[in-house]
C-alpha cells in the first residue's frame, strides 16, 4: 500500500528485497514476492531477475508457484530476461505440483496471447497436458492458447478436433464448453480448405450453443450469442436454421442481449428472408423504449439492407418505402444515415429514380412535420436528401411547380444552415427544369410567374444567419433578376439555364487527397518567401501612423453633445442594427411580451410532443411491396418450371431420374427487380498504396516478441551480483598510464612480486619442454610393442 513505482526510495529497496527472498521462512519470501509484483520497476526487475529465477527451483512448491507468477511482471519490465529464464519456465510445465504447473501455464498463455508464433515449439507439451489434465481452468488456458496457435500451424488443428469434440461431449462445465467451442471454430476456420468434412463438428457446436442461448442465465445467453456470431462468419447456413431463436432474443429484457441478437441477424440475412426480418425489426422499432435501442435498431435495419452493395435487396421500391417509414421516428440521432441511403440508392439504381423522386417530393410537401423542433429532432436531415434528389433528377417530377413552391415556404428558414444551402442550390435546378417545360409548352406568362415567385421568396434566404446560404441565395437572386430581364425581351433562356447543371460529377475517394504523390523536387517544408531576418528587434513597437488623427478624435469626443443629437444617434444605431444580418438581436422577455399584448391573443400556445409517431400522408406502406415481391417470385418460379419441362421433353430418350428430386429455391435463383450500379471512387494518378496502421510504440508486449528457439548467447545471460575484489578497486594510476604528465616508480614489494612470477613462468616452460621430449619416445615404444 505504501510503495508504488513512483516512490522516491524504491531504488534503495533492492538489497532489502534480496535479503527477504533468501529468508529461510517461506512465508517471508512469499510476502516479498507478492509485494514486489505491485511496485516492480525496470531497475528492480533487472537486479532481481536472477534471484527470482533461482527461486523457481526452490524445494517448497509455495515459493516455486509465486516466483513463476512474478516472472510475468519481470518480463514486462525487463524483456531481456525472457530468453535466459524461458528454459526454467518451460521445466515448470512438468512440475509435480499442480499449482506450480497451473502458474506456468498461466504465464506462458499470457505471453503467447500477443506473440503466439514464438511458442509454437511448446505445442506437443501443451497437447500432452490437455489430454492428461483434469483441472478445468488449466484446460481453458491451454485451449485458448491452441486457438491462437492454430492459424499459424494448420496441421495442429487436425490433431485438435478429436480431443476437443470429446471434451464438448463429456464436460458439464459451461466455461470449458464455451472455450472448446471457440477453439473448434478457430480450428475449422483455419482448416476450411484442407478439411472439407467438418459439418458434424459445426452442427455439434451450434447445438451446444443453442443450449447456452436457451439457458435462463443471462451471462450464458450472451456468451452463446457471441460464439454463434463467430460461426456465422464462415458457416452462415448452419446458424440460419436457428433464426427463430435469435428473433426471440429481441424480446429479452436485457438490452445487451438484444444488441447481440441484432448483430447476429446482420449475418443471417438472405434474399429469401430479408423482407421478413426487416418487417419484424420495424415492429420492434415502434415498440422500442428509449432512444438508444431504437437508434441501434434503425442502424441495423440500414446495415442489413445495404450490406455488400445491396446484395440481398430484390425490390428497391420496398427499400425506399422502408426508409420513408423510418422518417416517422422523432428524436433520432441517425437522420443523416437515412439521408445517405436515400442519396446512394437514387444515384446508383437508375431504374428506381422516378419512384424515389416522387417519394422525396411528398416528403418536401410535408416538410413542416419533419422540421418541427429541429434542435432535438435529427430526422430533418432527410430533407437534405429529398431536396437534392428532387433537384438533381427533376425530369422525373410529375408536378415540379408544386415542389418548387414547397421548397420556397417560409418555414424552410427554420431548418439548419447546411440543409438550407442544399435547398437554395437545388431550387435553381428545379427552376431551370420548370422554365424548360413552360417554354416548350409555350406558357410564357406561367414562366414569368415562376420567375417572379423566385424573386419574391429568395430574399428570405439572403437574410439567413448562415454565410453559405447568404452567398448562394445572393448569386441566385441576381441570376433570377437577369433571367426576368431577358424574359421581358422575350428571349428564350431555359436551355442556357439547364446548361449550368449538365454533366456528372463522379464521387471521389475519401483518402484521395492524402494519396496524391508529392512531385519530385517539391519540398513542402521549405519557405515560399524569404524568412524574416533575426536582426529585427522584437521590442520595437511600430509607430502609429494615425497618431495625429487619434488626438483629434479624442478632442472632438470631449465636446458636449445635446440630448437631441444623442437621440438621433441612438435611433440611427438601432436602425443599423436592425438592417445588419450579422448582429445578434436580443429577444424580449416572455413576461414583458405577455404584459404588452392586449386581449386573449397573448396567451402562449403550448407545443405538445406526441409520443405516437407521425404519419406522412401519401406515403406507401412497405407491406404492400412484400406481397408484390412474393407474387413476382412465384411468377419467376413458374417460368423456371416451364423451362425445365421443355428440357425434359427434349431428353425423352435418356434416363434422367436425378431430375425428379425436389428443387429448393436458392438465393441465386431469385433475380432482383432492379440492378445496382457499382460506383468506383476516383483516385489520383500514381496514388500511393494504403497506409498501414502503425503499432503502438508504447506496447509492452512489443519488446517480448523474441525468438525463444535460438541458443543463448553470452550477452543474453542475466546480470549476477558479485563481490568486489581488490583487483577491481585498482586506481587508474595502477594501469601504468600517466597522471598529470608523470609516472610513479614501482615499490620494492611490487618488484619482488614480479620477479617471483617470472621465475614461476620459467619453471612451467621447462616442465612443458620435458613432457614434449618424452611423447615421441612413448609413441615409438607403443608401435614396437604392437608390431
Amino acid at each position: 500500500q505504501c510503495f508504488h513505482e513512483g516512490t522516491d526510495v524504491i531504488m534503495l529497496t533492492t538489497n532489502q528485497i534480496r535479503k527477504d527472498l533468501s529468508s529461510p521462512n517461506q512465508y517471508d519470501t512469499g510476502v516479498a514476492l507478492t509485494g514486489l509484483s505491485c511496485f516492480v520497476t525496470p531497475d528492480l526487475a533487472r537486479d532481481l531477475a536472477n534471484d527470482i529465477m533461482t527461486l523457481m527451483s526452490h524445494t517448497k512448491p509455495y515459493i516455486r508457484k509465486k516466483s513463476v507468477l512474478i516472472m510475468y511482471k519481470v518480463f514486462l519490465r525487463y524483456p531481456e530476461s525472457l530468453r535466459p529464464a524461458f528454459p526454467r519456465l518451460k521445466e515448470k510445465l512438468e512440475d509435480p505440483d499442480p499449482g506450480v504447473q497451473s502458474a506456468a501455464v498461466n504465464v506462458i498463455c499470457e505471453l503467447a496471447r500477443r506473440n503466439p508464433k514464438n511458442y509454437l515449439s511448446l505445442a506437443p507439451l501443451f497437447f500432452k497436458l490437455m489430454t492428461s489434465s483434469t483441472n478445468n481452468w488449466v484446460l481453458i488456458k491451454i485451449i485458448k492458447l491452441f486457438g491462437a496457435l492454430t492459424p499459424l500451424e494448420p496441421r495442429l488443428g487436425k490433431k485438435l478436433i478429436e480431443p476437443l469434440t470429446n471434451l464438448i461431449h463429456s464436460t458439464s462445465a459451461m466455461s470449458l464448453l464455451y472455450e472448446c467451442v471457440n477453439t473448434v471454430i478457430a480450428v475449422l476456420i483455419s482448416l476450411s480448405s484442407g478439411m472439407p468434412n467438418h459439418s458434424a463438428s459445426i452442427q455439434l457446436c451450434v447445438q451446444k450453443l443453442r443450449i447456452l442461448i436457451e439457458d435462463s442465465d443471462q451471462n450464458l445467453k450472451y456468451l452463446g450469442l457471441l460464439a454463434m456470431s463467430k460461426i456465422l462468419k464462415t458457416h452462415p447456413k448452419s446458424v440460419q436454421s436457428h433464426k427463430d431463436l435469435i428473433l426471440q432474443c429481441l424480446d429479452d429484457k436485457d438490452e445487451s442481449i438484444r444488441l447481440r441478437a441484432l448483430d447476429l441477424l446482420y449475418g443471417m440475412v438472405s434474399k429469401k428472408n430479408l423482407m421478413e426480418i426487416v418487417k419484424k425489426l420495424m415492429l420492434h422499432v415502434d415498440k422500442a423504449e428509449g432512444t438508444t435501442y431504437r437508434d441501434e435498431l434503425l442502424t441495423k435495419i440500414i446495415d442489413i439492407c445495404s450490406q455488400s452493395n445491396y446484395q440481398y435487396i430484390t425490390n428497391f421500391e420496398w427499400y425506399i418505402s422502408i426508409l420513408v417509414e423510418l422518417t416517422r421516428l422523432e428524436g433520432t440521432r441517425h437522420g443523416h444515415l437515412i439521408a445517405a441511403q436515400m442519396l446512394d440508392v437514387a444515384i446508383r439504381v437508375k431504374a428506381i429514380r422516378k419512384f424515389a423522386v416522387s417519394q422525396m417530393a411528398m416528403l418536401l410537401d410535408n416538410s413542416h412535420l419533419l422540421a418541427s423542433n429541429t434542435q432535438r429532432n435529427g430526422i430533418c436531415e432527410v430533407l437534405y436528401a429529398a431536396a437534392w434528389i428532387c433537384g438533381e433528377f427533376s425530369e422525373h417530377l410529375p408536378e415540379p411547380s408544386q415542389t418548387l413552391e414547397a421548397m420556397l415556404r417560409p418555414k424552410v428558414t427554420t431548418l439548419p444552415g447546411h440543409i438550407q444551402a442544399v435547398y437554395v442550390q437545388n431550387l435553381v435546378k428545379l427552376y431551370a427544369s420548370v422554365l424548360h417545360r413552360k417554354e416548350q409548352d409555350g406558357e410564357k406568362e406561367a414562366a414569368q410567374e415562376i420567375t417572379q415567385l423566385m424573386i419574391d421568396r429568395i430574399p428570405q434566404f439572403v437574410h439567413s444567419a448562415d454565410l453559405e446560404v447568404q452567398e448562394r441565395a445572393s448569386c441566385i437572386l441576381q441570376l433570377t433578376k437577369y433571367i426576368q430581364k431577358l424574359q421581358a425581351k422575350e428571349v428564350p433562356v431555359a436551355e442556357e439555364a439547364l446548361a449550368l447543371f449538365t454533366g456528372e460529377l463522379n464521387p471521389v475517394a475519401p483518402k484521395a487527397q492524402k494519396k496524391v504523390p508529392i512531385p519530385d523536387g517539391l519540398d513542402l517544408d521549405a519557405w515560399i518567401n524569404e524568412p524574416p531576418s533575426d536582426s529585427e528587434s522584437e521590442d520595437e513597437k511600430p509607430k502609429s501612423i494615425f497618431q495625429d488623427e487619434e488626438h483629434r478624435q479624442a478632442k472632438q469626443g470631449r465636446l458636449e453633445v445635446d440630448e437631441e443629437e444623442l437621440a438621433r444617434r441612438r435611433a440611427a444605431r438601432k436602425q443599423e442594427q436592425a438592417n445588419n444580418p450579422f448582429y445578434i438581436k436580443s429577444s424580449p422577455s416572455p413576461q414583458k411580451m405577455y404584459q404588452d399584448s392586449p386581449g386573449v391573443e397573448h396567451i402562449p400556445v403550448v407545443q405538445i410532443d406526441l409520443s405516437v409517431p407521425l404519419k406522412v400522408p401519401g406515403m406507401p406502406l412497405s407491406d404492400q411491396y412484400v406481397k408484390l415481391e412474393e407474387e413476382r417470385r412465384s411468377k419467376q418460379k413458374l417460368e423456371r418450371d416451364k423451362k425445365k419441362k421443355k428440357l425434359k421433353k427434349e431428353k425423352k430418350g435418356r434416363k434422367h431420374g436425378r431430375h425428379n428430386s425436389v428443387h429448393t429455391e436458392s438465393d441465386e435463383d431469385i433475380a432482383p427487380a432492379h440492378q445496382v450500379d457499382i460506383v468506383t471512387e476516383e483516385m489520383p494518378e500514381n496514388a500511393l498504396p494504403s497506409d498501414e496502421d502503425e503499432k503502438d510504440p508504447n506496447d509492452p508486449y512489443r519488446a517480448l516478441d523474441i525468438d525463444l528457439d535460438k541458443p543463448l548467447a553470452d550477452t543474453d545471460k542475466l546480470p549476477v551480483q558479485r563481490h568486489r575484489t581488490p583487483d577491481s578497486l585498482k586506481s587508474p594510476d595502477a594501469d601504468g598510464t600517466a597522471v598529470d604528465g608523470k609516472s610513479k616508480k614501482p615499490s620494492k614489494k611490487e618488484k619482488k612480486h614480479k620477479e617471483r612470477e617470472r621465475e614461476k613462468k620459467k619453471e612451467k616452460k621447462k616442465g612443458r619442454e620435458k613432457e614434449e621430449s618424452r611423447k615421441p619416445k612413448r609413441f615409438l615404444f607403443d608401435l614396437q610393442t604392437r608390431g
